[in-house]
């Protein structure tokens, strides 16, 4: 069947968004972020957003929707997400979601609803204190009691996941693993026609990436990081543990030179990388466009837009 969306993904640094709004052009498209950072507002520089001249006139959409404050999550994105997506489709137009934040693509594109439990009641508050005073083996029994599918797949110590289950369960008389089997048989929400990129000599995209933080550091992501410091972001808020951010912030803390902060950054990003190509590998539905050394992006159009018309997106 004819594909609803296109998606361009792959490891950060590899043109992701460049593809998008060259795509959009051809296809009578507008770019859908899926970036778990990008959605920050006053983080720029270090989540390597889009400025005006690269977004070419093309609508972009999913940037700058939370303050850094907030505790945005793959749920509160998938949300937010599907009235865009489903009103660029209400336009005719064809919604090109670019990202590298393969958990948010992928619950996107199946449309998927989360556990749903009650913000406001305090639950999880009481959750994490318990968890400070009894200790989180404490709660762990008692999600085994209920839920022992979660309770074995979760990390002994990994507190927030924990939590979350054990909350669901008490919020909802339903257990997340029930929840999500439930979830997962509802067919996708979209049908989605996916290239992924790369490079075919991965050193490139090593070199790609250092490149990238280079630039980062000439633009001016310490002073970035410091006035969100200064403005009263927390270092310990989920904005601020995204790779560029926590290294320098970390390095300002401690008094060490930003320049080792920046090579801490580095090796974060190629490290994010890999994790990022081992999640996309996973999905056979993707077609891989491989880079050589220098980004043809002429090729690449002609790839994807081959493709599209194929699956009768052109």
């Amino acid at each position: 069947m004819k594909p609803d969306i296109l998606v361009v993904c792959g490891p950060t640094a590899s043109g992701k968004t460049a593809l998008a709004v060259e795509l959009a052009k051809q296809l009578n498209g507008e770019v859908v972020s899926a970036d778990s950072m990008q959605v920050y507002r006053r983080m720029d520089i270090g989540t390597a957003k889009p400025t005006p001249e690269e977004m070419g006139g093309i609508p972009h959409h999913m940037i700058d929707v939370a303050d850094p404050e907030e505790n945005y999550s793959v749920a509160c994105y998938v949300r937010d997400a599907i009235p865009v997506v489903d009103g660029i489709l209400a336009r005719g137009k064809l919604p090109i979601v670019a990202g590298g934040t393969g958990l948010y693509i992928d619950n996107l594109v199946a449309g998927r609803a989360f556990a749903p439990f009650e913000a406001d009641t305090g639950l999880r508050e009481a959750l994490q204190q318990r968890a400070r005073t009894e200790g989180l083996a404490v709660l762990r029994e008692e999600l085994a009691k209920v839920d022992p599918e979660a309770a074995g797949r979760l990390h002994p110590n990994d507190e927030k996941r924990n939590i979350r289950a054990l909350e669901v369960w008490l919020s909802t008389g339903k257990t997340i693993t029930r929840h999500n089997l439930e979830t997962q048989a509802i067919p996708p929400r979209y049908r989605a026609l996916t290239i992924g990129l790369n490079f075919a000599d991965r050193e490139d995209l090593r070199r790609r990436i250092d490149l990238r933080v280079d630039e980062m550091m000439a633009r001016g992501l310490e002073q970035e990081v410091r006035c969100l410091l200064e403005s009263g972001v927390s270092e310990t808020c989920t904005a601020m543990q995204a790779i560029g951010y926590k290294e320098i912030a970390a390095a300002l803390r401690e008094g060490r030179s930003v320049s080792d902060g920046a090579e801490e950054v580095k090796l974060r990003s190629r490290q994010y990388a890999k994790r990022q190509l081992t999640w996309f590998r996973r999905n056979q539905g993707v077609n891989w466009f491989s880079w050589e050394k220098i980004p043809d992006f002429s090729r690449a159009v002609a790839f994807s837009t081959k493709l599209a018309h194929d699956c009768g997106l052109q």
